[in-house]
C-alpha cells in the first residue's frame, strides 16, 4: 500500500477523514491509476524495451562473452520490473529493500560495471521511445534511485581503495 494512503487511514482510524485528508487521497487515488497504467506499459512492452538494447550490448562489447551479457541483462530486466513496481506502490523503500541492497553487490561481484553502466544509459534512452514523457515522470525517480546505487558501485569499484 502507499506509505501516504496507509498513514491517511491511520490517522484517522477513529473518526471521519478530514477534507484535507479526503483531498489527499483523491490525489493518491488518481496518481495510483495514472501508475497502474505505466505498469502495464512496461510490462506489455518488455521485450520492445530490451531487444535493441541487447543487440546494441552485442555491438559494444564484443569483447565479452554473450553469457556475462546475458546475465547483465537479466538483472536489468528484474532491475526494471521492480522499478515499475515501486513505482506502482510510490515506495522508494521497496526498491531499496527489494532491490539495490543485492544488486550491487551482484554488479560488483561478476565484475560488470562497464556493461552495466552501458546497459543503464541504453536502457534510459530507450524508455522515452516507449513511454510519454509524464509517464517518464512517474518513473524517473526510480531509475534515479537505482543509478545512483548502481554508479556509486561503478565508481567505487573503479577507484582503488
Amino acid at each position: 500500500m502507499y506509505p501516504e494512503i496507509r498513514a491517511i487511514l491511520d490517522d484517522a482510524e477513529e473518526r471521519y477523514l478530514r477534507l484535507e485528508e479526503i483531498v489527499a487521497l483523491k490525489h493518491h487515488v488518481s496518481s495510483f491509476a495514472q501508475r497502474l497504467q505505466v505498469y502495464e506499459v512496461l510490462r506489455d512492452n518488455e521485450i520492445a524495451i530490451f531487444q535493441p538494447i541487447a543487440d546494441q550490448l552485442l555491438v559494444a562489447f564484443p569483447q565479452h562473452k554473450q553469457e556475462t551479457i546475458e546475465r547483465a541483462l537479466k538483472n536489468w530486466l528484474g532491475t526494471l520490473r521492480y522499478c515499475a513496481m515501486a513505482m506502482l506502490l510510490n515506495n522508494p523503500m521497496f526498491l531499496q529493500h527489494r532491490l539495490l541492497e543485492w544488486l550491487t553487490d551482484i554488479i560488483q561481484v561478476h565484475q560488470t560495471q562497464g556493461i552495466d553502466t552501458t546497459l543503464y544509459q541504453f536502457l534510459i534512452t530507450r524508455l522515452p521511445e516507449i513511454l510519454a514523457e509524464e509517464q517518464m515522470a512517474l518513473l524517473q525517480p526510480f531509475l534515479a534511485q537505482v543509478e545512483q546505487a548502481v554508479m556509486g558501485t561503478c565508481s567505487a569499484a573503479t577507484v582503488p581503495a
